[in-house]
């Protein structure tokens, strides 16, 4: 009972912080700055939990305030402290809700089994192409089996393409905005291009 009432604390927390301060965060964040790094990180770790402002877009702004390798590091480990957050608040805070959430996700008994075959290297998959939503994933793991290192590990691997070039992206768009928006467009087009491959093809073994 008492790992309820701080789950439900702490996500109270968040979402205060998230919907109230969400304009300030960012001005802060735009000031650069010590202060602005955690901040930064705060609001990356607030955005798993809760999509305030659209994960591309902040983690563009982190990339133009800090350039591309320390935009790269703020926004990766306020995503992975939000991830490992969210996965533990899952196994041990909320696992009741996040088994009900799960039926909504039929697909998921699939990736349930890949998951038990192979857990790093079905996290792995679902980061680098985001068939199934990161949050369920989050959920799915939290209430597995899966070592929480193996988790950590397989996800900031899985992470660290995207952010690379969100952060590449936000940190070269000052300078030329062309490039910024046709070098994300076409991440999105190869990933998009990938998930219908992979349903097209599950699609034909079905029939």
């Amino acid at each position: 009972m008492s790992k309820r009432i701080l789950s439900i604390s702490l996500l109270l927390i968040v979402i205060a912080i998230g919907f109230l301060q969400k304009d300030e965060l960012l001005i802060l964040i735009k000031e650069g700055g010590m202060l602005s790094i955690f901040i930064s990180m705060l609001f990356v770790a607030i955005c798993v939990f809760f999509p305030v402002i659209p994960f591309p877009v902040l983690a563009g702004v982190i990339g133009g305030v800090f350039g591309t390798t320390q935009g790269v590091i703020v926004s990766l480990t306020g995503a992975m402290a939000g991830t490992m957050a969210f996965f533990f608040l899952s196994r041990y805070g909320f696992r009741d809700y996040a088994q009900s959430k799960i039926i909504n996700y039929p697909k998921v008994q699939e990736y349930e089994e890949f998951l038990n075959r192979n857990s790093f290297v079905a996290i792995l998959t679902c980061r680098l192409i985001p068939i199934i939503p990161s949050p369920v994933v989050n959920i799915i793991c939290g209430l597995s089996k899966v070592n929480w290192v193996t988790f950590f590990t397989s996800s900031t691997i899985g992470k660290i393409p995207n952010i690379l070039i969100l952060s590449y992206a936000g940190a070269s768009f000052s300078s030329n905005k062309i490039f910024s928006v046709a070098l994300y467009g076409g991440y999105i087009l190869i990933i998009f291009i990938v998930n219908f491959i992979i349903m097209y093809r599950k699609m034909k073994s079905v029939d």
